[in-house]
């Protein structure tokens, strides 16, 4: 590993690292401590699990006390399979990390590297903003509940106001009595817990934009391939062997576009598992927590904890849904850039290789769950409009 590859480590790709770390996500780490951290946010996932189900069986068939417990299960139940995805896929996120290192040592000019540079930012931005918003919007549904115990002590009533639980659970004792040790509970066991899905998800958004800066390099490297006004049309003058330098450039450029499909399609065998598990999901917990937010019980505290958990849910599908957007249209750039170049002034044999990659970019490249649903923007709309459509037919039902 170079010093240079170490230093953008350390400045782009530190946020994920220390996040895998927390997790047990890091393939360079021991194996005990990875087993360890993994150990750990699953008892954290798991004590919120239990109260969940007591939950379920206290509800006794009540539909509403049982929507309201899906909610939080569904939650718990994408949290372990996100953690475990990247734990039992521990040999393709090493070859994910390691291909980091790599393309980072095969930069050839500062402009390349100013190209990595951007969407390396970019990548580290769009991990420490999604997983600040995480950690405090956790932080804030649960401390919501803290709103009627300070009433009762600032503007206390005849009687104490009713308990506004944390979140959908049971725990066999007085929730009175022990509220403090309830709350404190769940903002450990859930901040913990949340660690797993902010690891899954920063990984997939790094990931993604480590492969768009690829596609961004080979287009750029395809447009000054032929451009009449680099030194290689100079050697195309000077030298005889010109067509040689081109064929070896157009051959470098053609592996690089071959290694940004490789490592998206590793991405896709990675994570498609764990995005169709969590699109259905997430489809179905929108529906419900938008059923729950219309009851005529819902409190003025619950409607907004009810609307934080789906704004929560539509950000998280919104930023998968941007990433899957930005694969498409930076796969689709390098046929566009390609074509847009002087690609009539290479040899005939270096512009056989062109309509190769050209050829090979006539299909996008997409994030996809479960080879099924498609990432992009329009998809994202069309969750949303499926959402609501399974919220009508629920309230109808009601």
């Amino acid at each position: 590993m170079t010093k240079t590859v170490n230093v953008e480590w350390n400045q782009y790709y530190s946020v994920m690292k220390k996040l895998s770390s927390l997790s047990g996500q890091w393939p360079y780490q021991k194996p005990i401590t990875r087993l360890f951290c993994v150990i750990l946010l699953t008892l954290s996932t798991i004590s919120m699990i239990i109260p969940q189900i007591a939950k379920f069986v206290t509800c006794n068939g009540n539909l509403q006390c049982i929507f309201e417990t899906m909610t939080s299960y569904m939650l718990t139940t994408v949290t372990l399979v996100k953690l475990y995805t990247c734990y039992f896929n521990q040999y393709k996120i090493k070859v994910l990390v390691d291909q980091l290192f790599v393309d980072w040592d095969e930069l050839q000019t500062p402009e390349e590297y100013e190209i990595m540079k951007k969407y390396a930012k970019n990548g580290r931005r769009y991990s420490l903003g999604y997983s600040v918003y995480c950690y405090m919007a956790v932080y804030t549904f649960m401390s919501l509940s803290l709103i009627p115990q300070v009433l009762d002590v600032v503007l206390p009533l005849n009687e104490s106001r009713p308990i506004l639980p944390t979140y959908p659970g049971y725990y066999f004792i007085d929730e009175r009595k022990y509220f403090f040790y309830i709350f404190s509970h769940a903002i450990m066991a859930w901040e913990i817990a949340m660690t797993g899905i902010v690891t899954h998800d920063c990984m997939l958004l790094t990931y993604i934009e480590h492969v768009c800066s690829i596609f961004a390099l080979v287009g750029f490297r395809f447009e000054r391939l032929t451009n009449k006004y680099n030194d290689y049309q100079t050697i195309k003058v000077l030298h005889p062997r010109a067509s040689d330098t081109y064929h070896e450039r157009i051959a470098f450029s053609v592996y690089t576009h071959r290694k940004a499909l490789k490592f998206a399609q590793l991405i896709e065998d990675t994570f498609s598992l764990t995005l169709a598990i969590q699109i259905m999901l997430n489809t179905i917990m929108i529906s419900i927590t938008l059923l729950q937010m219309t009851q005529n019980e819902a409190g003025i505290l619950e409607v907004i904890r009810y609307a934080m958990y789906v704004i929560g849910q539509l950000i998280h599908l919104f930023c998968l849904s941007f990433e899957g957007q930005k694969l498409i249209d930076h796969s689709l750039q390098t046929r566009d850039k390609i074509y847009n170049s002087l690609w009539y002034e290479a040899p005939a044999k270096s512009q056989k290789m062109l309509l190769f990659v050209m050829q090979k970019s006539l299909r996008p490249i997409s994030l996809s769950a479960g080879k099924i649903y498609i990432f992009s923007m329009e998809n994202f709309t069309t969750i949303v409009q499926t959402s609501m459509s399974y919220f009508t037919v629920l309230a109808s039902l009601e």
